[in-house]
């Protein structure tokens, strides 16, 4: 099946970050307002989006982005993705994504990938056969720098609604490069302190435990975060979560990505 193609090249003219190509094919398009923040903030946003609202049976989409050099680019949707279920199918069957990433030695780079269980309010926990989410990062000279895979896969006896237990989120944060120095310090902070509350008391504003025994004690919280350094001298961070709530990873998310709206000119999951 020949895959949709979308493409984007994003290179300084005046001084100034802007989008020179730009070409979608059905069901992909892109949205790329003029201006999004403050004026003197130099970032090009680009909105992609599915005309339906959504990803159908059948669809394979394949997307290139070219950032040039010192250009910024805010690649994000207008909200989240729904993956439809397959006609006479109670679930959707596969879900397949592959992101690599190409960077130079300045370079910075940030990517939030996360996922939820499906319309867990109406029941729809977890009810799809395969999912996986693959992100690489590779340096000049194709040197691998991250390889990451998520993989979910129904299996006998145990099926993914069960290994998840009560979480119904998992999310990625992988932040990247020298300009975004300041941001991991403060995201690997935040996520020790956040995390060693967590295991220490019953609720934190994030969220309420899952589960508790007859004392009250903590036994498995609502939220959970981990941190870790990657790549050449630690030049990387990747933080990875765990919810049962969608409300308390947009908190986490706003509240980790705020210092990026110097660079991107409003703050992220604001």
């Amino acid at each position: 099946m020949e895959m949709e193609k979308g493409k984007v090249v994003v290179e300084k003219v005046r001084g100034k970050s802007t989008v020179i190509r730009s070409f979608s094919k059905y069901p992909l398009k892109f949205i790329i307002p003029r201006k999004v923040g403050s004026s003197i903030t130099d970032a090009v946003w680009i909105y992609s989006l599915t005309y339906g609202g959504g990803i159908v049976s059948g669809d394979s989409i394949s997307v290139e982005f070219t950032i040039g050099d010192g250009c910024t680019a805010v690649l994000t949707t207008q909200s989240s993705t729904k993956v439809y279920k397959s006609l006479g199918s109670k679930c959707s069957e596969q879900v397949l994504e592959k992101q690599v990433f190409r960077v130079v030695s300045d370079s910075s780079l940030i990517i939030v990938d996360w996922f939820t269980s499906g319309h867990h309010e109406s029941g729809e926990k977890w009810d799809f056969e395969l999912y996986r989410s693959s992100n690489c990062i590779f340096a000049e000279g194709n040197q691998p720098v991250f390889l990451d895979t998520v993989l979910l896969e129904q299996s006998s006896p145990v099926d993914i609604a069960e290994s998840m237990h009560e979480y119904q989120v998992i999310a990625m944060v992988l932040i990247y490069g020298p300009k975004l120095k300041h941001v991991q310090d403060q995201v690997q902070e935040n996520v020790k302190r956040l995390m060693s509350q967590q295991l220490q008391i019953p609720s934190t504003r994030l969220g309420c435990c899952a589960k508790t025994n007859s004392d009250n004690c903590l036994v498995r919280p609502a939220f959970i975060a981990s941190c870790s350094a990657f790549g050449p001298k630690g030049m990387g961070v990747v933080v990875r979560v765990a919810s049962t709530t969608t409300e308390a990873v947009y908190r986490f998310l706003h509240h980790q990505l705020a210092g990026m709206e110097p660079l991107l000119g409003v703050s992220p999951y604001s």
